[in-house]
């Protein structure tokens, strides 16, 4: 019912090995007495070709032969060059050991097992080995998996269909729109907006794998946008609810619904929460506020759908798109999940919603900084609306500063709004509010919002 290559590396080839040379037929070995055993053995050619094989016999003289016949000097300098070198491999070992356990290399590590050496049956023996455990260094949270998302949350999304049987009093119901929705519990309750489901009498719900059921209208409120279908299902999967407590702007947001009423189920979209508390002004001079701004794609006929967290717990119900005069801006909303708790929860306890009510006109107070700068600090009173109101009940005068509403910080007045709309009709609520500059504590019971009043 509304009107989003790394390219391939070269891998080297046999024409990127440099050929070997031809061998050439080997000079006769002899032997050199000046020859020391630290040296590299002399090593012969190996040959593809069998029959141009050397004879055995001249092949040169064993290593070790050689070894034996080399002269020992007494005292000659090669022994002492050899000691030393000794001596100083020892100290530079110890001192490389005695670096690394001060940094700490060793304070952690793992032992595995490697085959480093073969034993007498030719069978592999294993040696533990230390390896240092690597380190994040810079952990910057883990990103979202938009194909676990998915799979986990799209059986929860449904397409839902419109009609108004009224339309035509000769036919059956004539559809008149479409949206989308998500399915809150296994009693078969689904969560959508009120915009979709407004003006129609007969409803259905399409599940991603073909499924298709009649719903019925439990309840809906014009005020949040929320409202609530019912199946007669059993077998359903219920989506997990999430919270905004611990979200940031910039986490991942995945969006799901139907755009557009197509074919084929649910689409999802990935993109990052823009920002909080967004107040969304409609052409008819309605709004919605505390709303979650997205740029994952929302269209037409995903109103109702999900807004997800990278866990693919619920956060929202996406209800809005903005639009200018070029069309559609990228920008989505998405009502906070901690409001669609409170809303659905009364209409399915009820089937309709009565709304809080303080019953006063307020704007957002602006303090002065030391440094000279003016900020938010509070929900401004201009007036008390009548002498039965909850706020004048509660003792609260015009003038007065409220700046915490059941132990939640008030800073404006989209703020004070929002806490009070999370709360029921009749409920005692500690405000703590500043009256010429002293805190003052006044215990709420909150009314009845009045019919007349929308928006």
């Amino acid at each position: 019912m509304d009107p989003t290559t790394t390219p391939n590396r070269d891998i080297p080839g046999t024409a990127d090995v440099e050929p070997i040379p031809e061998a050439s037929e080997p000079a006769e070995a002899t032997f050199d007495p000046t020859r020391h055993p630290s040296d590299p053995p002399f090593v012969p050619f190996v040959y593809d070709d069998a029959a141009s094989e050397p004879d055995p016999d001249a092949r040169p003289e064993p290593v070790s032969a050689r070894i034996k016949e080399i002269p020992q000097k007494k005292g000659s300098s090669t022994a002492l060059f050899l000691a030393g070198a000794v001596v100083a491999g020892i100290l530079g070992a110890l001192l490389t050991v005695g670096v690394l356990a001060a940094t700490g290399t060793f304070d952690e590590v793992a032992v595995i097992t490697a085959p480093l050496t073969t034993d007498a049956n030719g069978e592999q023996a294993a040696q533990p080995v230390e390896v240092p455990q690597t380190q994040i260094i810079n952990n910057l949270g883990a990103a979202v998996n938009p194909t676990a998302v998915a799979a986990k949350a799209v059986p929860s999304i449904v397409t839902v269909t419109v009609a108004n049987s009224s339309v035509d009093d000769e036919s059956a119901a004539v559809p008149i729109g479409s949206g989308s929705g998500v399915v809150m519990s296994t009693e078969g309750y689904i969560i959508t907006n009120h915009h979709v489901v407004e003006g129609g009498d007969a409803f259905e719900v399409e599940f991603e794998d073909g499924r298709i059921y009649e719903a019925t209208l439990i309840g809906s409120d014009d005020l949040t946008d929320l409202a609530v279908l019912q199946i007669q299902v059993s077998s359903l999967t219920p989506i997990e609810f999430g919270s905004l407590e611990s979200l940031n702007v910039g986490d991942p947001a995945v969006a799901i619904g139907n755009p557009l009423g197509q074919e084929g189920g649910s689409s999802v979209s990935v993109g990052i929460i823009s920002a909080f508390n967004r107040t969304v002004e409609f052409g008819d001079e309605t709004s919605l506020t505390g709303m979650i701004q997205t740029d994952a794609a929302i269209n037409s006929g995903s109103s109702g759908g999900a807004l997800l967290d990278a866990e693919g717990n619920l956060i929202g119900i996406t209800s809005a798109i903005g639009v200018s005069q070029a069309g559609p801006e990228g920008i989505g909303y998405a009502i906070p999940i901690e409001m669609v708790e409170r809303i659905t929860a009364e209409i399915i306890e009820t089937g309709d919603v009565v709304h809080p009510f303080l019953g006063v006109t307020v704007r957002t107070y602006f303090d002065t900084a030391a440094d000279g700068a003016v900020f938010p600090a509070g929900g401004l009173i201009d007036e008390i609306e009548g002498a039965d109101s909850a706020a004048s009940q509660a003792g609260m005068q015009a003038g007065d500063v409220i700046t915490l509403i059941g132990g939640k910080t008030i800073k404006d007045r989209i703020d004070l709004v929002l806490a009070v709309r999370l709360y029921r009709v009749g409920d005692e609520v500690e405000f703590v509010a500043e009256r010429e500059g002293e805190p003052m504590t006044f215990v709420v019971v909150l009314g009845q919002r009045p019919a007349d009043l929308q928006g």
